[in-house]
């Protein structure tokens, strides 16, 4: 006896609605013309990378520096309007960035 059958034996009257499936949309981040800077440094010796120059919201680069957290597999935070990952991780964020339609600038090394 799964669960529905549980139910309709405890409420006979009740007739269940049918549910909408809600399409899952993908967040619209704000696009800009200038790029997004990202560079690679070295703080007590590990490296990082860190995306900067998004004029969005902030709401949006968290999200954002959220998402290539996730993609990525790696640490990282968001600080004074940028976005630190734990690693060189340069040429993989440039893709993602790419794919999302945004301009990626790469400084340094």
């Amino acid at each position: 006896m799964d669960l529905q059958d549980q139910l309709k034996n405890l409420f006979p009257d009740h007739t269940p609605e049918k549910e909408e499936v809600l399409e899952e949309q993908e967040e619209q981040l704000w696009m800009q013309d200038d790029p997004i800077i990202c560079k690679y440094e070295k703080r007590k010796g590990k490296p990082i990378t860190i995306l900067e120059g998004y004029t969005g919201a902030d709401g949006d680069f968290k999200k954002l520096a959220k998402e290539l957290k996730t993609r990525l597999s790696v640490g990282g935070s968001f600080k004074n309007d940028a976005i630190i990952i734990q690693g060189d991780y340069r040429d993989q964020i440039m893709n993602i960035l790419k794919e999302k339609g945004f301009k990626v600038k790469r400084v340094g090394g």
